[in-house]
């Protein structure tokens, strides 16, 4: 596949861009590289980002760091048993006009915003957390009829703690859906640990600075979805896609015994845009297998819902996607 130079220097500079970006963001959050990466390559392809860990791993930190590097509108919401959606999106409220007569005006929530950290969003009820479904989904809100459209780029960025801690509640399978991709926090390494003390409990702090627009965010996202796929390699996701659904042809042992039901469409766009992303970076102009790899368990855990007998003998999605990547790499997709 051929590629004009016009069009390489823009991929040359949106490399350059990301990883400027990654750096002034590493300034101070330490470690997590793979986070940050999967985090930068969803909000590029214009995805909403689930990070899952135990308190104090700098979840929350991560989001508002991201959104000091980003020229953008930024709200926080802590989510709480008692909040409620009018709380999250707004509400209809009685105002006096001029001539004395009294009206219903929308007033805006916190919802109204480019990067929105939804902070331990499985603090909340259901009811509350299914407020953001059509926000995530068609970048807008509809109150008393009317239809209110947010500001691009919209980026939601919600932390979670693990389902089994006491005060949580599952996030529904549509709002999970709604998600690009699903990062697991992981506890720092030593030598992190004693990077975090030297930036912490010294007399000098870190702090990041804006490096990029949401209108460069939005070039970039144009730009990745130019980088062209063979349909050998198409077929490629689309099978690892089909092989997470334990009714179909290409699903492995792991699948048909442990999983209720497999990814969705949005599952497999995820796959692709974020392979593209992923071509970009390891300054390829086409995508290749291995981009799909990398991408597969943050885009596709989430969206595998395990079955009883799973859930039971301790298995994981991510153990799932580890026997379908290992099986089909062993076979070639029919044509």
């Amino acid at each position: 596949m051929t590629i004009d130079d016009a069009l390489r220097q823009r991929l040359d500079q949106f490399r350059h861009d990301f990883q400027q970006l990654r750096a002034e963001v590493s300034k101070v959050i330490v470690g997590q590289q793979e986070i940050l990466d999967d985090t930068l390559i969803a909000l590029i392809a214009g995805g909403h980002v689930l990070l899952e860990g135990v308190p104090g791993l700098g979840k929350t930190l991560t989001v508002r760091t991201l959104a000091d590097a980003i020229a953008l509108d930024f709200h926080r919401i802590q989510f709480t048993p008692d909040l409620m959606p009018a709380d999250l999106i707004g509400t209809q409220v009685i105002a006096e006009r001029g001539d004395g007569r009294k009206v219903f005006e929308f007033q805006k929530g916190p919802i109204f915003a480019n990067v929105l950290l939804a902070d331990e969003i499985n603090r909340a009820t259901p009811k509350t957390q299914s407020a953001l479904l059509e926000a995530m989904q068609e970048h807008s809100v509809t109150v008393a009829g009317t239809t209110h459209k947010l500001s691009e780029p919209f980026f939601v960025m919600a932390t979670q703690n693990p389902l089994e801690m006491e005060g949580t509640y599952p996030l529904p399978e549509a709002q999970l859906d709604r998600f690009f991709c699903k990062l697991l926090v992981k506890y720092p390494s030593m030598n992190d640990l004693e990077v975090i003390l030297d930036r912490t409990t010294e007399n000098t702090t870190s702090h990041a600075s804006p490096v990029i627009t949401g209108e460069r965010i939005l070039e970039m996202s144009q730009l990745a979805r130019q980088i062209p796929i063979a349909p050998e390699i198409r077929r490629y996701g689309i099978a690892i896609v089909m092989a997470t659904h334990p009714d179909q042809s290409l699903a492995t042992p792991a699948t048909k015994k442990y999983v209720r039901y497999g990814s969705s469409p949005r599952g497999l766009q995820a796959l692709i845009l974020g392979a593209k992303i992923r071509a970009i970076l390891d300054s390829r102009y086409h995508v290749a297998r291995e981009d799909l790899r990398l991408m597969a368990k943050p885009v596709l855990r989430h969206r595998m819902i395990l079955n009883f007998e799973g859930q039971a003998e301790g298995m994981t999605s991510d153990e799932v996607i580890e026997q379908i990547l290992a099986t089909l790499s062993e076979s070639a997709i029919a044509a």
